[in-house]
């Protein structure tokens, strides 16, 4: 599992560097936040959102149903770490161009990037919290090669401590029709488990974590659907949100379509370049002075499309 947790690793730091770096959009919304307690005690619980649970057990399903049913799969987990909990708020999937096979996965973490950015928008306290990750089997507890792994990553998290899923479809009950939990780490529904546990620093083996529910989305569900589309542009959208400040997201679905908007704010109030990404192509509009036009060039690469907006724009001021 060293492959995925490297990637993984590179992306809590690129997370965190970004948290330091990026102050939100003007005339963003700023949430009033209780602050973050400045020690991190040992985790009591995980909690996750009833939309988030839904997505684990759903997507798991829907895996093993699907052509690489026999391949291992995961999420990346993002929430709030608090004193001695972590709150799962939503999940990112391994990605559509994952390494997997029946007894290792390594994530394509370039999807899980942009998506934790547009994710982050919303409360700037969104962290990554640790993993989750299927097992064929009955092997319901981190291997030996997880512990290796992870004993490396949780220094990077919040608390020096990580939450980590394990994902075994040898529940009793096939037609369950609701979840229950035999005991107070694990998860059962429909014929699959999850069981949860945690990892600090400094520890020798993975402890079982007690876990929760509460109501609450999974802030990233809408993005599950778009995901090929999202790493098929990842990096270059990437590129631009670093490169360009404010710029803002929204996931849409109308009648040409699922879509990712990006929004690029100009110099002028109100004015932005905005760029609509479809699975049929990538569309530009700019806008000035309320009025809305659009460009006819549609050029695939996000990035350069919009660099040649700003210096067609620049060459006619």
């Amino acid at each position: 599992m060293q492959g995925w947790v490297s990637r993984a690793r590179q992306l809590a730091r690129d997370l965190q560097r970004s948290l330091r770096r990026r102050a939100p959009a003007p005339g963003a919304a700023r949430p009033a936040a209780r602050p973050a307690p400045a020690d991190y005690g040992p985790l009591q619980r995980v909690l996750l959102t009833d939309g988030v649970g839904h997505t684990l057990f759903e997507e798991y399903a829907g895996h093993r149903a699907a052509a690489r049913g026999e391949e291992e799969t995961g999420w990346l987990l993002v929430g709030l770490r608090n004193a001695g909990e972590a709150v799962v708020l939503a999940t990112l999937p391994a990605g559509t161009r994952r390494d997997a096979g029946v007894a290792h996965i390594r994530f394509d973490s370039s999807g899980q990037t942009v998506a934790s950015r547009i994710i982050r928008q919303a409360d700037r306290r969104l962290t990554v919290l640790g993993v989750v990750h299927t097992h064929p089997g009955s092997l319901r507890h981190p291997s030996d090669g997880d512990l290796r792994g992870d004993q490396q990553w949780v220094r990077q998290l919040r608390g020096r401590e990580g939450v980590f899923g394990i994902g075994t479809a040898d529940a009793p009950g096939d037609a369950a029709m609701f979840a229950f939990q035999p005991r107070p780490n694990v998860q059962c529904l429909g014929g699959l488990r999850f069981s949860w546990y945690s990892l600090a620093d400094g520890d020798s083996a993975h402890r079982p974590l007690p876990v929760e529910l509460t109501i609450g989305p999974d802030l990233a569900r809408s993005l599950h659907s778009i995901w090929e589309m999202l790493e098929a542009h990842a990096e270059r959208i990437d590129r631009l949100y670093c490169q360009q400040t404010g710029v803002r997201f929204e996931v849409t679905a109308d009648e040409w379509g699922p879509g990712l908007i990006l929004t690029v704010p100009l110099a002028a109030r109100g004015d932005a370049i905005r760029v609509v990404i479809r699975p049929k192509g990538v569309f530009y509009y700019v806008i000035q002075g309320g009025e809305v036009l659009e460009v006819q060039h549609h050029d695939e690469q996000v990035d350069r499309g919009v660099y040649l907006l700003l210096a067609e724009l620049a060459s006619r001021a």
